[in-house]
């Protein structure tokens, strides 16, 4: 299995990209900082992220976020 780096992945592949994990595994945190690093990194436009999650808790935090 690829260890996977939020800090360093490539993110303007082209494709989409899947983050699945266990519960507890830090999940929304990643998902956090890809997003922070695709609009102020690579000035991708915040209409143009789209963000998926399965709990209305992890949506909550992320919008806090």
């Amino acid at each position: 299995m690829e260890v996977f780096d939020y800090a360093t992945t490539p993110l303007n592949t082209g494709r989409l990209i899947a983050l699945e994990a266990s519960a507890g595994s830090g999940k929304t945190f990643t998902i956090q900082k890809l997003v922070t690093r695709l609009l102020m990194n690579d000035a991708v436009p915040a209409e143009e992220i789209v963000v998926v999650t399965f709990t209305k808790s992890a949506a909550a935090e992320l919008r806090a976020r």
